[in-house]
């Protein structure tokens, strides 16, 4: 029993449900974290090494990532066990024989994230009806099309610069992860005036101090290249982007990259969090005592579920990123502020800031955690 309910608090989770289905070797963990706001909103993560706790931790996440972007929705995570490069046919039946084992949990609404995308959130919509981070086709916003979590980024940073004794336009920007996320942070970024001087992905790192061309770099990747095949800078190994001097540090890629071993390799003045949960609360701590600013995961990067809630709500994309501008500016702001002021860490202002907004929608419920009401209303 103990160990069953190890992740449990005042806050949840709410249910912990296990998907097997041999036929098509899926192995999957859903984690609807707390629903007390309206459905849980969550991304498909697929990996070979996903966990049970890994799935609790990015739950708890977006809990509070989708309050503190004041979203009515709750939060959820879904993770597959699997290689993400695997034949998109049997990509696709996996992902359709998930949504149909959960066709009947509709406290959940599916999301893209790490291995998956807008084609397969369409399949999913296609199974169950549920789904956002669809196609354009589909009636939807591409979230890694558009970029709606690296622009949440860049006026993430554009705020947390106020806090800086440095301004954007000639900062030297490195990014961790050169993905969906990674590449239009540096596209926005870049635009705005600030030089990226490294990146990295899966297969390696490069660095030049005089700039990289971001155009470049993305057409590498979109041709299935590495940013180590870019023909100019110095090519080093994936873990070295860690330690690159920067002033702006933007780790994109998985959790827990920064950790109490590394943290001390950091050559930087400003870190906005764009992957979930990247660096560890031990090594935040380090940050803080450095003077290092750090813009906490949930704030700097719900872009992405401000979007997708925008889609589910029926905006144009225009009218989803002005919501993303005005909400992840003012939140960088509150919490960067009360952590100034209260000389607390910034992790600690944001989780007071969305716990305060879950516990305030609980004191409406019948039941603290999630809502008895058809479809949350």
């Amino acid at each position: 029993m103990e160990d069953m309910f190890r992740f449990a608090d005042e806050l949840g989770p709410f249910k912990i449900i296990h998907i097997y289905e041999p036929s098509v070797d899926l192995r999957a963990i859903l984690v609807v974290d707390n629903i007390a706001r309206g459905p849980a909103l969550g991304g498909v993560r697929m990996a070979p090494d996903v966990s049970a706790e890994e799935c609790f931790r990015l739950a708890r996440a977006m809990t509070l990532k989708n309050a503190a972007a004041d979203i009515p929705f709750g939060g959820g995570k879904l993770v597959i066990y699997g290689d993400p490069r695997m034949p998109q046919e049997k990509k696709i039946q996996k992902l359709r024989t998930l949504a149909s084992a959960l066709r009947y949990t509709k406290e959940y609404i599916f999301a893209p994230d790490m291995g998956t995308d807008e084609f397969c959130m369409a399949c999913i919509k296609d199974e169950i009806g549920r789904a956002v981070g669809l196609p354009c086709g589909a009636g939807g916003i591409p979230l890694d099309e558009v970029g709606a979590t690296g622009w949440g980024l860049a006026k993430s940073t554009e705020v947390a610069l106020q806090y800086c004794d440095f301004e954007l336009n000639g900062a030297r920007l490195v990014i961790q992860g050169f993905g969906a996320v990674g590449m239009h942070a540096a596209r926005f970024l870049t635009s705005s005036g600030a030089v990226l001087v490294g990146v990295a992905d899966s297969r390696g790192s490069v660095y030049n101090p005089d700039g990289l061309d971001v155009d470049a770099l993305i057409r590498l990747k979109n041709e299935g290249k590495s940013v180590h095949d870019y023909p100019e800078g110095r090519k080093l190994d994936r873990d070295a982007v860690i330690s690159i001097p920067c002033d702006i540090w933007i780790p994109a890629a998985r959790p827990d990259i920064i950790n109490e071993s590394n943290v001390h390799l950091l050559n930087t003045k400003l870190i906005i969090e764009g992957a979930n949960i990247p660096i560890t609360e031990g090594a935040e701590k380090l940050l803080y005592e450095a003077g290092i600013l750090y813009v906490p995961d949930f704030i700097a990067n719900a872009g992405g579920v401000i979007c997708a809630a925008s889609e589910y709500q029926g905006a144009t994309r225009h009218a989803a990123f002005e919501a993303i501008e005005e909400k992840v500016r003012n939140n960088t702001a509150q919490v960067l502020e009360a952590a100034k002021t209260k000389g607390i860490l910034p992790r600690e202002a944001a989780v007071q800031l969305a716990v305060e907004r879950v516990k305030q929608a609980m004191e409406y419920r019948r039941w603290s955690i999630f809502s008895s009401a058809p479809d949350f209303s």
